[in-house]
């Protein structure tokens, strides 16, 4: 493929490795949740694997029309301040500026950004500038969407100046899938490391927020593209969640956690998917995805080993701590509320549970601190 352009594909009619039939069927999950992909993406699927994990990824499946779950998951609209601002923890505001992707992740727990009429992205920066400027508790900004970097770069470039001259902000994190699905983006804008290389101090870090889900995304393109912010001078770490025929596996997890602490993208959150709407054909049960992580951790050493398993609910970073034969134990890793800070709740075990509303038998609750002599010897 040519590497200097990209076909952007938004109709699944024009996905000719799918038979006519599956285009048709697909159609109408199409209608509901948007679809976008690249040709670059799809050049990673085996497409003689129906099970292909890369495919999973970004081809729609017919079980995302079943009638589970909501489009707004972990509760947004309760944290947001003006359209495309969430202010959710004191000292960071998350801003959604961009309504686009390279692709379209299919278990994508922020889809409703992309359905039509819908204007939760950030239009009036000059106002979310303004919040932001008269808080000096906020010491980190998150760009998100969408994806920035689908954004052109001179007008990136322009919100990131204007944050960095605002003192009180010292960490500019930048969530993006770009390296993954098209690294080009990235490899042939050297006007976007020059940005990189401006405004990333020593002591006023931008951070590269990559979404790597499966080994096969860590092509040669992906790593040079990961290799060439770093030497700009950003600090690269990376997410993702558990994904059902994706990374549900604990050789592919740790496969993926070790690849990208050797590139310098350590993983740092693994996250339970999202019970939004549409997501139930992704959905991994919570206990199951910990053995999963568990399992993964004790095949890598070093800087693989760090991730924290955690739920983005709407009350705040819940952390599965650890899982009993008969008890499991959650943590606020980081709350909404001052009053649910390092709070530490025990549960029976709940093998059917997706997300932490599916608890409801609580063993021990110690809502101030971690009590460990609280803790139930069973």
């Amino acid at each position: 493929m040519n590497s200097t352009r990209c076909r952007h594909i938004t109709k699944i009619e024009q996905v000719k490795q799918l038979s006519r039939q599956e285009r048709q069927q697909l159609k109408e999950v199409t209608e509901q949740f948007s679809f976008r992909c690249n040709d670059y993406y799809l050049s990673l699927i085996d497409w003689n694997d129906p099970n292909d994990p890369i495919r999973k990824v970004i081809i729609p499946q017919v079980q995302e029309l079943q009638q589970w779950g909501r489009l707004d998951a972990s509760n947004e609209k309760k944290h947001t301040v003006l359209p495309g601002l969430e202010h959710k923890y004191n000292s960071t505001v998350l801003l959604l500026i961009s309504n686009v992707c390279e692709c379209t992740c299919r278990y994508c727990f922020r889809k409703r950004i992309f359905q039509k009429n819908r204007q939760e992205y950030l239009r009036d920066i000059p106002a979310a500038l303004e919040y932001i400027k008269m808080r000096p508790g906020i010491t980190n900004v998150l760009l998100s969407g969408g994806d920035p970097l689908a954004l052109k770069t001179s007008k990136l470039a322009n919100i990131v100046r204007q944050l960095r001259e605002i003192d009180h902000i010292r960490v500019i994190r930048i969530g993006t899938k770009t390296p993954a699905f098209y690294p080009f983006r990235i490899i042939n804008d050297p006007a976007l490391l020059k940005m990189v290389e401006t405004y990333s101090k020593p002591r006023r870090k931008i951070y590269f927020i990559t979404h790597f889900v499966h080994p096969r995304e860590l092509t040669d393109p992906a790593v040079q593209a990961v290799s060439l912010l770093q030497k700009a001078g950003a600090v690269i770490a990376n997410q993702t969640p558990v994904i059902k025929a994706v990374n549900d596996n604990a050789q592919t997890m740790a496969q993926l956690f070790s690849k990208l602490s050797f590139v310098g993208a350590p993983v740092y959150y693994v996250f339970q998917c999202r019970p939004t709407a549409g997501n139930k054909c992704f959905m991994v049960p919570l206990e199951k995805a910990y053995e999963i992580i568990e399992q993964a951790k004790s095949q890598v050493s070093g800087l693989a080993k760090r991730v924290r398993f955690v739920m983005s609910h709407s009350s705040g970073k819940i952390e599965v701590v650890a899982v009993t034969q008969e008890l499991i134990h959650f943590k606020y890793h980081r709350a909404a509320a001052r009053r649910d800070s390092n709070r530490f709740m025990t549960f029976e075990r709940n093998g059917t549970a997706y997300w932490f509303d599916d608890y409801d038998k609580v063993v021990s609750d110690c809502p101030d601190k971690l009590q460990l002599s609280t803790w139930p010897a069973k």
